[in-house]
């Protein structure tokens, strides 16, 4: 495998790095600086997200005729590895990176021509609904009702842990049309708008204290057939496609680079500080150890990046590179809290972070509860650990 950017690459690397300098608000990157949860605010996102439509960037992976930049494999990762170095924001991938895909490939021409252009313009903001009390990690096993009317669907249930579903104005939901048969025989794609009467989005705050995931409420909610992604009883199907760009369409070793370049940055403050501290032996082992996984990580994504660029997909790459990135994640974040030692006791509320202001104790301890805290969940969302260590089992191992 050659590591080496060609002369072409490097020269878009050098435009990528001067967009960012010069385009990339300095406020959005000290706002996605003191973000602790997953996704910045939506008002953040939208932002950024316009930036990159007026310069023609927001939507890499998509085709040309659709908005997308015609880039190769290895410039799309170039963009996300500066993207990340630079501290600009993810954009919310819901609906440009997660639902758009799966319109493009499955969905009607008129979903295409509806939905395309209003989630790249912003006009639509998306949530998932995939999740239910009791059908999480056993997706299949979802009961959220979608009764074929003839014209509508009459939906029935709920979902649960939808992130910005409190901003979002569509919710894309795995519903059952079928009891009959295998469970993931019955399952459909079904789109959704919020505010159809019968839905209710309540918030449930974490042990964070922030307010990114919901839960869903579907009260004889009337969805037009043509709301249907696909075949009926097929969203089984397309549920697995859009996963593999969750777990593992993105690169993600940067932003974990970045993680440890802030806890790099708290001990070095903490060593200024604290007469008391010492970065020495232990600290200094840990850092090591993910500095080397995190070398093993980038490794393996310019594996993936080779076999994307001989027109594969993720396939079960995508869960070796979620095992590897939530355990660096969570160590980092760890290690984090046990350096700042009893300024872990003040947890800053997520809002206040946000302001920028009136932190108890030193300005770079305040985003590290609240963070540690919210990645507990990494290792759940987009599959749990123990759902990637069975399909690694089962396609790669064979067992």
């Amino acid at each position: 495998m050659d590591l080496e950017f060609s002369a072409e690459d490097l020269a878009f690397q050098r435009e990528v790095r001067d967009f960012l300098d010069t385009h990339l608000p300095d406020d959005i990157r000290e706002a996605t600086a003191r973000t602790p949860t997953v996704f910045v605010d939506k008002d953040i996102a939208m932002r950024w997200q316009a930036i990159l439509v007026e310069k023609g960037w927001a939507v890499p992976n998509w085709p040309e005729e659709w908005g997308g930049t015609n880039w190769t494999t290895t410039q799309r990762y170039i963009f996300t590895t500066e993207c990340n170095r630079a501290g600009a924001p993810m954009l919310i991938p819901l609906g440009i990176a997660m639902l758009a895909p799966v319109i493009l490939a499955f969905g009607s021409e008129e979903q295409k021509q509806h939905y395309l252009p209003k989630m790249l313009s912003g006009e639509h903001y998306w949530c998932q609904g995939y999740s239910e009390p009791g059908s999480g990690s056993d997706l299949a096993s979802l009961k959220l009702k979608a009764e074929n009317k003839g014209n509508h669907y009459l939906v029935n249930g709920s979902k649960i842990w939808q992130t910005h579903a409190h901003f979002a104005d569509h919710i894309f939901c795995l519903v059952r049309t079928d009891n009959s048969g295998k469970p993931q025989q019955g399952i459909s794609f079904l789109l959704i708008e919020i505010d159809t009467p019968g839905v209710t989005v309540e918030p449930i705050i974490t042990m964070a204290g922030d307010h990114e995931v919901n839960q869903v409420f579907f009260e004889d909610v009337k969805v037009p057939v043509d709301n249907l992604v696909g075949e009926e009883g097929k969203g089984w199907t397309y549920a697995k496609y859009l996963l593999e760009f969750e777990r593992g369409g993105g690169m993600s070793a940067q932003k974990r680079q970045q993680d440890l370049e802030h806890l790099k940055a708290i001990v070095s403050e903490m060593e200024q500080n604290n007469p008391d501290f010492n970065a020495q032996g232990e600290y200094t082992r840990e850092i090591a150890h993910i500095e080397i996984d995190l070398k093993a990580l980038e490794m393996t994504e310019l594996r993936l990046l080779s076999l994307l660029a001989s027109g594969g997909n993720p396939g079960a790459e995508s869960s070796v590179l979620k095992l590897t990135t939530v355990g660096i994640e969570q160590r980092t974040h760890q290690l984090a809290m046990d350096v700042i030692g009893y300024h872990g006791l003040a947890a800053e509320p997520v809002a206040l972070l946000a302001a920028n202001q009136n932190a108890v104790g030193p300005d770079y301890a305040a985003p590290v509860v609240p963070t540690y805290l919210n990645s507990r969940a990494a290792s759940i969302f987009g599959g749990s650990q123990e759902v990637q260590r069975n399909i690694l089992a089962k396609a790669v191992l064979g067992l």
